[in-house]
């Protein structure tokens, strides 16, 4: 099969032939990918930012594609069970891409129990770039933050699969959602797909100005953490909900106990999610008729042009491979 390997750190991808792969256990399948979908996890692993490196291995979380007759998709959170709290010991806990061989490829091999039919009104590479980004947007948004219809939410950096995932879920749940962007116009085409408005969070002072217009938020998610951590909590309501699932900009700073403990704020951590979450996810995604968005679809042996466009931080929505006959 043709695949995507990264055979050491901090070196371009090689688009090569490599063995099929073969099952290894009796609940492992194999599936034959159309399409697969990146995720910053597989530029931090290029780019050696990532624990428990290994080479050579293929990259990739999301993928879609054929079982027997069934058009599917792939939970790429393996060994996570349904209703667990958190992932078992990261011994046993996987994610797909890491050690194991990921979709940059024509076939991958998986358990069985990861393998889900796709909603009905997705394209092959509308479903690819569902998995990894939903489950991780549906976790930190419903199971951790407990998102309803009457909170006012804020999407913190709109742009990324997930953060945009989180965005529709929340825009489809009838919740008001308010994002923030360093860009114009990544908040333009949210308020076209929903959004009841946005703000630049390189203005002076733009944490004052939002509230000004929108008022304090119920719920917030975040990946970036860092310096603007603390402006987060400014911005909360009293008892609301912080969900951080990222730290792009480092460690917290800034970040004031006396607000969190006066206005009784619950800042709760979050990744990826279990078997049930992943069900729950792809019901919900199929009852709202929710489609993710995508920024570009690249041939696989482009694959190392797409990971360049998303080091770029220019995309908006998720960047999909083509996996061609």
């Amino acid at each position: 099969m043709i695949a995507a390997v990264m055979q050491e750190v901090s070196t371009r991808l090689s688009v090569r032939q490599v063995p099929d792969p073969v099952p290894i256990r009796k609940s492992e399948v194999i599936v034959r990918l159309r399409a697969a979908a990146l995720n910053h996890r597989d530029l931090w692993i290029q780019q050696g930012l990532y624990a428990g490196i290994k080479t050579p291995v293929i990259l990739g979380s999301d993928g879609a594609g054929r079982l027997g007759r069934r058009d599917v998709l792939i939970n790429p959170s393996i060994n996570w069970s349904s209703g667990a709290k958190h992932p078992p010991h990261p011994k046993k806990y996987k994610i797909l891409g890491l050690p194991d061989d990921g979709t940059l490829a024509e076939y991958v091999r998986v358990p069985r129990q990861n393998v889900y039919p796709i909603p009905r009104h997705l394209s092959m590479e509308e479903a690819a770039a569902l998995p990894l980004a939903g489950l991780t947007a549906y976790r930190v948004l419903f199971s951790r933050c407990k998102l309803t219809a009457r909170d006012r939410v804020l999407i913190n950096g709109i742009g990324g699969g997930v953060a945009l995932m989180a965005f529709q879920y929340a825009v489809a749940t009838g919740a008001e959602t308010w994002v923030t962007s360093s860009s114009p116009a990544k908040i333009k085409k949210a308020i076209q797909l929903g959004a009841a408005g946005g703000i630049r969070y390189t203005e002076a002072e733009w944490d004052k100005k939002l509230t000004t217009r929108a008022g304090l938020f119920d719920v917030i998610i975040d990946s970036a953490a860092g310096k603007g951590f603390g402006r987060l909590v400014k911005i909360a309501n009293y008892g609301a909900r912080i969900g951080i699932y990222g730290g792009t900009t480092g460690p917290i700073e800034g970040l004031i106990p006396q607000i969190v403990f006066w206005k009784q704020l619950n800042i709760l951590g979050s990744t990826m999610g279990n078997a049930r979450e992943f069900a729950r996810m792809l019901d919900f995604v199929s009852r709202h008729k929710i489609k993710p968005v995508i920024d570009k679809v690249y041939p696989l042996k482009q694959v190392n042009r797409a990971l360049k466009r998303m080091q770029s931080g220019k995309q908006f929505g998720k960047i999909v491979i083509r996996i061609e006959d």
